[in-house]
């Protein structure tokens, strides 16, 4: 279907009831949140990434980008060391809060709609992208996750399947994790001058490794005269002595395309 594009007063009161809605369910709700943090390190690396900070995207500031740099170095702050303990489940926006400029926050890319705008905290989804894609690469369970409803940019040095990141807005639009293993985890995530790097640590040596597959992608006219772009994600699961186990099935994925896909020679 053609996206439809609500009006102001209409967005406003759909933003005010959705984040309402998320403060009932941390007030009341039964989920276990994780919020004890260490400044000393789990000894075991399950799995670890990292993403550069500093890209030159089409029709996008720089200036953008060197605030969303400081937005994330604000988040990292509010997420690095967590423990996540069997039971307890890891929420993005309970931990970092509402990103405001009294926090030091400033305005940063967003993507709106489609389109590349400025707002406070912009920047952040590239962090929540980066911990969607570690969680994949652990035994931990995403039970929340929002896939980005609009691909903005072409696959021009793309390193991950399509459809591999989470979108993110407060805080509504959360990134959860729930840890249904006997061991507890920690996250570990922090910028260098170049790079976000982040780990899920654990206090058990990893068992299994993963590797992600991309199937069934497709890129299809739609009747309103865009395209439409669609996959899904399955993971293999390794033993450690590299026996294969098993392929399970992560999500699937839907986007609007904001990119003419059909590129002529040269």
């Amino acid at each position: 279907m053609k996206p439809i594009l609500r009006g102001k007063w209409r967005l406003a009161a759909g933003v005010a009831y959705y984040r309402g809605r998320r403060h009932a369910q941390w007030l009341f709700g039964r989920t276990r949140l994780a919020r004890e943090k260490s400044s000393q390190p789990l000894p075991y690396v399950h799995f670890s990434h990292q993403t550069i900070l500093l890209r030159q995207l089409q029709h996008v500031e720089m200036w953008m980008q060197h605030n969303k740099v400081k937005n994330l170095r604000l988040a990292t702050a509010c997420l690095h060391g967590v423990i996540i303990r069997p039971g307890e489940t890891f929420s993005y926006w309970k931990l970092i809060g509402k990103p405001t400029k009294r926090k030091g926050y400033v305005e940063g890319m967003l993507l709106s709609h489609g389109r590349v705008t400025a707002g406070i905290g912009g920047g952040l989804c590239q962090l929540s992208n980066l911990l969607y894609w570690m969680a994949l690469h652990t035994p931990l369970t995403v039970t929340e996750r929002h896939r980005h409803s609009y691909d903005v940019f072409p696959d021009a040095n793309r390193t991950q399947p399509f459809g591999s990141g989470a979108t993110c807005f407060y805080n509504y639009l959360d990134l959860q994790i729930e840890n249904r293993t006997n061991q507890t985890f920690q996250l570990c995530v922090w910028l260098t001058d170049t790079h976000l790097v982040g780990e899920w640590r654990a206090d058990m040596p990893p068992t299994r490794s993963y590797e992600m597959i991309e199937k069934e992608h497709a890129i299809t006219p739609s009747i309103w005269g865009g395209y439409e772009r669609s996959n899904q994600l399955w993971r293999n699961v390794y033993a450690q002595d590299g026996e294969w186990l098993e392929q399970q099935w992560l999500t699937e994925n839907r986007a609007y395309l904001m990119y003419e896909p059909l590129l002529p020679k040269g």
